[in-house]
Protein backbone atom coordinates (compact mmCIF):
# COMPACT_ATOMS: atom_id res chain seq x y z
CA UNK A 1 0.00 0.00 0.00
CA UNK A 2 1.51 3.32 -1.08
CA UNK A 3 2.06 5.98 1.59
CA UNK A 4 0.49 9.39 1.14
CA UNK A 5 3.19 11.97 0.25
CA UNK A 6 4.11 14.32 3.09
CA UNK A 7 3.49 17.34 0.85
CA UNK A 8 -0.15 16.33 0.34
CA UNK A 9 -0.67 15.83 4.07
CA UNK A 10 0.85 19.27 4.73
CA UNK A 11 -1.40 20.83 2.07
CA UNK A 12 -4.49 19.16 3.52
CA UNK A 13 -3.65 20.40 7.02
CA UNK A 14 -3.05 23.90 5.67
CA UNK A 15 -6.43 23.96 3.90
CA UNK A 16 -8.22 22.72 7.03
CA UNK A 17 -6.46 25.37 9.14
CA UNK A 18 -7.31 28.05 6.55
CA UNK A 19 -10.96 27.02 6.73
CA UNK A 20 -11.31 26.73 10.51
CA UNK A 21 -9.01 29.32 12.09
CA UNK A 22 -10.46 32.44 10.38
CA UNK A 23 -14.02 31.38 11.23
CA UNK A 24 -13.10 31.19 14.91
CA UNK A 25 -10.84 34.21 15.32
CA UNK A 26 -11.54 36.64 12.46
CA UNK A 27 -14.16 39.40 12.46
CA UNK A 28 -16.57 40.00 9.60
CA UNK A 29 -14.34 42.64 8.03
CA UNK A 30 -11.25 40.44 8.37
CA UNK A 31 -13.11 37.60 6.68
CA UNK A 32 -14.01 39.99 3.87
CA UNK A 33 -10.32 40.89 3.51
CA UNK A 34 -9.34 37.22 3.37
CA UNK A 35 -12.01 36.57 0.75
CA UNK A 36 -10.52 39.36 -1.34
CA UNK A 37 -7.09 37.76 -0.87
CA UNK A 38 -8.48 34.57 -2.42
CA UNK A 39 -10.02 36.54 -5.30
CA UNK A 40 -6.73 38.33 -5.95
CA UNK A 41 -4.81 35.05 -5.63
CA UNK A 42 -6.92 33.57 -8.43
CA UNK A 43 -6.24 36.64 -10.55
CA UNK A 44 -2.49 36.66 -9.86
CA UNK A 45 -2.42 32.95 -10.68
CA UNK A 46 -3.96 33.77 -14.07
CA UNK A 47 -1.39 36.51 -14.52
CA UNK A 48 1.35 34.04 -13.63
CA UNK A 49 0.16 31.56 -16.23
CA UNK A 50 0.24 34.25 -18.92
CA UNK A 51 3.47 36.02 -17.99
CA UNK A 52 5.37 33.92 -15.44
CA UNK A 53 5.04 30.63 -17.30
CA UNK A 54 4.02 31.78 -20.78
CA UNK A 55 6.50 34.65 -20.98
CA UNK A 56 3.94 37.05 -22.52
CA UNK A 57 4.04 40.46 -20.87
CA UNK A 58 0.48 41.60 -20.20
CA UNK A 59 -0.54 44.84 -18.49
CA UNK A 60 -4.26 44.34 -19.01
CA UNK A 61 -5.13 41.61 -16.52
CA UNK A 62 -7.46 44.02 -14.72
CA UNK A 63 -9.66 44.05 -17.83
CA UNK A 64 -10.26 40.29 -17.51
CA UNK A 65 -10.98 40.79 -13.82
CA UNK A 66 -13.58 43.40 -14.78
CA UNK A 67 -15.19 41.10 -17.35
CA UNK A 68 -15.58 38.36 -14.76
CA UNK A 69 -16.88 40.78 -12.12
CA UNK A 70 -19.46 42.39 -14.42
CA UNK A 71 -20.61 39.06 -15.81
CA UNK A 72 -21.37 37.82 -12.30
CA UNK A 73 -22.99 41.11 -11.25
CA UNK A 74 -25.21 41.39 -14.35
CA UNK A 75 -26.39 37.78 -14.06
CA UNK A 76 -27.23 38.24 -10.37
CA UNK A 77 -28.88 41.65 -10.86
CA UNK A 78 -30.81 41.17 -14.12
CA UNK A 79 -31.74 37.48 -14.05
CA UNK A 80 -31.46 36.52 -10.37
CA UNK A 81 -28.90 33.84 -11.19
CA UNK A 82 -27.51 32.22 -8.00
CA UNK A 83 -24.04 33.51 -7.10
CA UNK A 84 -22.40 30.11 -7.51
CA UNK A 85 -23.88 29.68 -10.99
CA UNK A 86 -22.30 32.93 -12.18
CA UNK A 87 -18.74 31.56 -11.96
CA UNK A 88 -18.81 29.39 -15.13
CA UNK A 89 -20.23 32.22 -17.30
CA UNK A 90 -17.70 34.65 -15.81
CA UNK A 91 -14.90 32.24 -16.63
CA UNK A 92 -16.18 31.70 -20.18
CA UNK A 93 -16.63 35.43 -20.82
CA UNK A 94 -13.17 36.37 -19.55
CA UNK A 95 -11.56 33.38 -21.28
CA UNK A 96 -13.22 34.33 -24.58
CA UNK A 97 -11.89 37.88 -24.33
CA UNK A 98 -8.46 36.44 -23.57
CA UNK A 99 -8.59 34.17 -26.61
CA UNK A 100 -9.67 37.09 -28.80
CA UNK A 101 -6.71 39.09 -27.52
CA UNK A 102 -4.43 36.10 -27.87
CA UNK A 103 -4.95 35.91 -31.64
CA UNK A 104 -3.38 39.31 -32.46
CA UNK A 105 -0.86 38.71 -29.66
CA UNK A 106 0.65 35.99 -31.86
CA UNK A 107 2.12 38.68 -34.10
CA UNK A 108 3.38 40.76 -31.21
CA UNK A 109 5.81 40.32 -28.38
CA UNK A 110 7.69 42.10 -25.68
CA UNK A 111 6.95 45.82 -25.41
CA UNK A 112 4.42 45.82 -28.27
CA UNK A 113 2.26 43.20 -26.56
CA UNK A 114 2.57 45.14 -23.30
CA UNK A 115 1.27 48.25 -25.05
CA UNK A 116 -1.71 46.42 -26.55
CA UNK A 117 -2.75 45.03 -23.17
CA UNK A 118 -2.08 48.44 -21.61
CA UNK A 119 -4.58 49.92 -24.09
CA UNK A 120 -7.07 47.21 -23.14
CA UNK A 121 -6.78 48.12 -19.45
CA UNK A 122 -7.41 51.78 -20.28
CA UNK A 123 -10.38 51.16 -22.59
CA UNK A 124 -12.46 48.69 -20.57
CA UNK A 125 -13.55 51.17 -17.83
CA UNK A 126 -14.57 53.64 -20.55
CA UNK A 127 -16.57 50.97 -22.39
CA UNK A 128 -18.37 50.07 -19.18
CA UNK A 129 -19.50 53.72 -18.90
CA UNK A 130 -20.62 53.93 -22.52
CA UNK A 131 -24.29 54.86 -22.94
CA UNK A 132 -24.98 51.94 -25.24
CA UNK A 133 -24.23 49.51 -22.40
CA UNK A 134 -25.72 51.50 -19.50
CA UNK A 135 -28.81 49.34 -19.22
CA UNK A 136 -26.56 46.35 -18.52
CA UNK A 137 -23.59 47.83 -16.68
CA UNK A 138 -25.35 50.60 -14.75
CA UNK A 139 -23.00 53.18 -16.29
CA UNK A 140 -20.99 55.26 -13.83
CA UNK A 141 -23.38 54.23 -11.01
CA UNK A 142 -22.42 50.58 -11.30
CA UNK A 143 -24.41 47.62 -9.98
CA UNK A 144 -25.24 46.75 -6.38
CA UNK A 145 -25.66 43.06 -5.51
CA UNK A 146 -26.50 41.34 -2.23
CA UNK A 147 -24.13 39.04 -0.41
CA UNK A 148 -25.43 35.47 -0.37
CA UNK A 149 -26.66 33.84 2.83
CA UNK A 150 -25.36 30.47 3.94
CA UNK A 151 -27.36 27.61 2.39
CA UNK A 152 -29.16 24.74 4.12
CA UNK A 153 -29.68 26.82 7.27
CA UNK A 154 -26.01 26.66 8.24
CA UNK A 155 -25.23 28.85 11.28
CA UNK A 156 -22.82 31.06 9.36
CA UNK A 157 -22.85 34.76 8.54
CA UNK A 158 -22.70 35.84 4.87
CA UNK A 159 -19.01 36.79 5.33
CA UNK A 160 -18.17 33.42 6.85
CA UNK A 161 -19.99 31.46 4.17
CA UNK A 162 -18.57 33.50 1.31
CA UNK A 163 -15.04 33.02 2.65
CA UNK A 164 -15.51 29.24 2.77
CA UNK A 165 -17.04 29.25 -0.70
CA UNK A 166 -14.14 31.30 -2.10
CA UNK A 167 -11.64 29.02 -0.35
CA UNK A 168 -13.12 25.91 -1.97
CA UNK A 169 -13.10 27.54 -5.41
CA UNK A 170 -9.51 28.74 -4.94
CA UNK A 171 -8.29 25.29 -3.83
CA UNK A 172 -9.91 23.65 -6.86
CA UNK A 173 -8.36 26.09 -9.32
CA UNK A 174 -4.96 26.07 -7.64
CA UNK A 175 -4.92 22.29 -8.00
CA UNK A 176 -5.87 22.70 -11.67
CA UNK A 177 -3.13 25.30 -12.12
CA UNK A 178 -0.55 23.05 -10.45
CA UNK A 179 -1.48 20.09 -12.65
CA UNK A 180 -1.39 22.34 -15.70
CA UNK A 181 2.13 23.71 -15.16
CA UNK A 182 3.55 20.30 -14.23
CA UNK A 183 2.05 18.63 -17.30
CA UNK A 184 3.28 18.47 -20.87
CA UNK A 185 1.52 21.79 -21.54
CA UNK A 186 3.42 23.46 -18.70
CA UNK A 187 6.74 22.17 -19.98
CA UNK A 188 5.88 23.47 -23.44
CA UNK A 189 5.04 26.92 -22.01
CA UNK A 190 8.37 27.10 -20.21
CA UNK A 191 10.20 26.07 -23.38
CA UNK A 192 8.41 28.79 -25.37
CA UNK A 193 9.20 31.35 -22.66
CA UNK A 194 12.91 30.48 -22.44
CA UNK A 195 13.81 29.45 -26.00
CA UNK A 196 10.99 30.03 -28.51
CA UNK A 197 13.06 29.13 -31.57
CA UNK A 198 14.28 25.90 -30.01
CA UNK A 199 10.76 25.08 -28.87
CA UNK A 200 9.41 25.57 -32.38
CA UNK A 201 12.20 23.42 -33.80
CA UNK A 202 11.13 20.64 -31.39
CA UNK A 203 7.62 20.69 -32.84
CA UNK A 204 5.85 22.85 -30.26
CA UNK A 205 3.10 24.93 -31.91
CA UNK A 206 3.84 28.45 -30.68
CA UNK A 207 0.62 29.95 -32.05
CA UNK A 208 -1.68 27.48 -30.34
CA UNK A 209 0.09 27.56 -26.98
CA UNK A 210 0.34 31.34 -26.86
CA UNK A 211 -3.36 31.73 -27.62
CA UNK A 212 -4.39 29.10 -25.07
CA UNK A 213 -2.14 30.71 -22.47
CA UNK A 214 -3.88 34.04 -22.86
CA UNK A 215 -7.30 32.41 -22.71
CA UNK A 216 -6.48 30.26 -19.67
CA UNK A 217 -4.88 33.13 -17.77
CA UNK A 218 -7.89 35.32 -18.50
CA UNK A 219 -10.26 32.53 -17.39
CA UNK A 220 -8.57 32.24 -13.99
CA UNK A 221 -8.61 36.01 -13.58
CA UNK A 222 -12.29 36.15 -14.54
CA UNK A 223 -13.11 33.70 -11.74
CA UNK A 224 -11.20 35.96 -9.35
CA UNK A 225 -13.16 38.96 -10.60
CA UNK A 226 -16.48 37.20 -10.05
CA UNK A 227 -15.51 36.22 -6.49
CA UNK A 228 -14.37 39.79 -5.82
CA UNK A 229 -17.63 41.26 -7.10
CA UNK A 230 -19.72 38.90 -4.96
CA UNK A 231 -17.60 39.70 -1.89
CA UNK A 232 -17.75 43.48 -2.34
CA UNK A 233 -21.41 43.49 -3.39
CA UNK A 234 -20.80 46.28 -5.88
CA UNK A 235 -19.15 46.88 -9.23
CA UNK A 236 -18.44 50.14 -11.04
CA UNK A 237 -16.10 51.13 -13.88
CA UNK A 238 -13.86 53.12 -11.55
CA UNK A 239 -13.08 49.94 -9.61
CA UNK A 240 -11.23 48.47 -12.60
CA UNK A 241 -8.80 51.16 -13.68
CA UNK A 242 -5.22 50.69 -14.81
CA UNK A 243 -4.18 50.65 -11.14
CA UNK A 244 -5.81 47.22 -10.76
CA UNK A 245 -3.81 45.77 -13.66
CA UNK A 246 -0.60 47.22 -12.25
CA UNK A 247 -1.44 45.83 -8.79
CA UNK A 248 -1.87 42.35 -10.24
CA UNK A 249 1.44 42.72 -12.06
CA UNK A 250 3.13 43.82 -8.82
CA UNK A 251 1.52 40.90 -7.01
CA UNK A 252 3.00 38.45 -9.51
CA UNK A 253 6.50 39.94 -9.22
CA UNK A 254 6.47 40.21 -5.42
CA UNK A 255 4.96 36.76 -4.95
CA UNK A 256 7.23 35.13 -7.49
CA UNK A 257 6.84 34.72 -11.24
CA UNK A 258 6.45 31.13 -12.44
CA UNK A 259 5.33 30.05 -8.97
CA UNK A 260 1.93 28.69 -7.98
CA UNK A 261 2.33 29.52 -4.29
CA UNK A 262 3.64 32.96 -5.25
CA UNK A 263 0.10 33.92 -6.27
CA UNK A 264 -0.97 33.67 -2.62
CA UNK A 265 1.92 35.79 -1.37
CA UNK A 266 1.26 38.34 -4.11
CA UNK A 267 -2.44 38.51 -3.19
CA UNK A 268 -1.55 39.14 0.45
CA UNK A 269 0.70 41.98 -0.69
CA UNK A 270 -2.05 43.53 -2.86
CA UNK A 271 -4.64 43.39 -0.09
CA UNK A 272 -2.68 44.39 3.01
CA UNK A 273 0.43 46.39 2.09
CA UNK A 274 -1.47 49.51 0.85
CA UNK A 275 -3.38 49.55 4.16
CA UNK A 276 -0.16 49.19 6.11
CA UNK A 277 1.41 52.04 4.14
CA UNK A 278 -1.58 54.28 4.88
CA UNK A 279 -1.40 53.47 8.60
CA UNK A 280 2.29 54.37 8.67
CA UNK A 281 1.79 57.68 6.88
CA UNK A 282 -1.59 59.10 5.90
CA UNK A 283 0.17 62.05 4.28
CA UNK A 284 2.29 60.03 1.86
CA UNK A 285 1.04 56.40 1.68
CA UNK A 286 2.31 56.07 -1.89
CA UNK A 287 5.87 56.81 -0.80
CA UNK A 288 5.69 54.24 1.99
CA UNK A 289 4.21 51.70 -0.42
CA UNK A 290 7.08 52.34 -2.81
CA UNK A 291 9.67 51.85 -0.06
CA UNK A 292 8.06 48.57 1.00
CA UNK A 293 7.91 47.39 -2.61
CA UNK A 294 11.57 48.24 -3.20
CA UNK A 295 12.46 46.41 0.01
CA UNK A 296 10.66 43.28 -1.17
CA UNK A 297 12.41 43.39 -4.54
CA UNK A 298 15.80 44.00 -2.90
CA UNK A 299 15.60 41.20 -0.33
CA UNK A 300 13.68 38.74 -2.51
CA UNK A 301 14.49 39.46 -6.17
CA UNK A 302 13.02 36.10 -7.19
CA UNK A 303 9.81 36.80 -5.33
CA UNK A 304 8.68 35.80 -1.87
CA UNK A 305 8.06 32.22 -3.04
CA UNK A 306 11.76 31.83 -3.84
CA UNK A 307 12.63 33.19 -0.39
CA UNK A 308 10.33 30.64 1.27
CA UNK A 309 11.78 27.87 -0.90
CA UNK A 310 15.29 28.86 0.24
CA UNK A 311 14.21 28.74 3.89
CA UNK A 312 12.73 25.28 3.37
CA UNK A 313 15.92 23.99 1.74
CA UNK A 314 18.06 25.28 4.59
CA UNK A 315 15.69 23.80 7.16
CA UNK A 316 15.72 20.43 5.39
CA UNK A 317 19.52 20.48 5.15
CA UNK A 318 19.85 21.35 8.84
CA UNK A 319 17.43 18.58 9.83
CA UNK A 320 19.33 16.09 7.66
CA UNK A 321 22.66 17.04 9.32
CA UNK A 322 21.18 16.74 12.81
CA UNK A 323 19.81 13.30 12.08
Amino acid sequence: MNAIPTSRITLALFVVAAAVVPLVFASGYQLFQLTMVLAYAMSVLGKNLTTGYGGQVSLGQGAFYAVGAYTAAILMDKWDVPYWATLPPAAIAAGTVGLMLGLPALRLGGLYLALVTFALALSVPQLLKYKLFEDWTGGVQGIVILKPDAPFGLPLTPDQWLYLFALVVAVVFFVIGTNLVTSRIGRALKAIRDQPLAAEAMGIELARYKTLTFGTGALFTGIGGALGAIAVGFVSPDSFTLALSLSLFVGMVVGGAASISGAIYGALFIQFVPNIAEEISKAAPGAIYGVILIGFIFFAPGGFASLVAGWRRRFSAARARSS
